[in-house]
């Protein structure tokens, strides 16, 4: 076995979730519970088919979100895992239920626009996620003024009232 690490490539503000599944029906399914959950979003999803044809297969409403959920994919390269990239504005938090509760969906790795890395090991049949490495180590621990800063930012863009 070997450990790999897959750098996700992608714009610096951009989210994406990472996940994993157990059946090609996932892309159409992931796909109407995205569009169903919030109108008009932008993304591009890839699923890595596992057998048969073994295809990334690709859905989305935005072509170039489509092409960057395939290159990052295509790297992982992790049998049946799926990325799926959020168009400017689109926040995983709106979308994450909704994926959830797609029946084909075993877990979800991360949900982020950190910079991020999949560790992936690798054997002679093919390659797993093992885990993610997203952002970076806390630099210490929050202060009251911290806690009251994030308690007025969640407020502030609606997250808590």
């Amino acid at each position: 076995m070997q450990l790999l690490t897959v750098t996700i490539v992608k714009p610096e503000a951009t989210n994406f979730i990472l996940g994993q599944s157990h059946f090609i029906k996932s892309v159409e399914d992931l796909h109407e519970a995205m569009v169903g959950t919030v109108p008009g979003i932008k993304f591009g999803l890839a699923f890595c088919e596992a057998s048969g044809k073994r295809l990334v297969r690709r859905s989305g409403t935005d072509a170039g979100l489509v092409e960057l959920a395939c290159q990052n994919a295509t790297a992982i390269g992790a049998g049946h895992s799926f990325v799926i990239f959020l168009g400017d504005g689109f926040y995983p938090v709106n979308i994450l239920n909704a994926i959830k509760t797609v029946p084909e969906v075993c877990r979800i790795f991360c949900a982020t626009a950190n910079p991020t890395q999949i560790l992936v090991a690798e054997t002679e049949q093919g390659r797993g996620i093992v885990g993610v490495v997203d952002g970076f180590p806390p630099l210490g621990v929050e202060n009251e003024e911290d806690v009251q800063w994030r308690k007025d930012m969640l407020r502030a863009i609606g997250y808590k009232v």
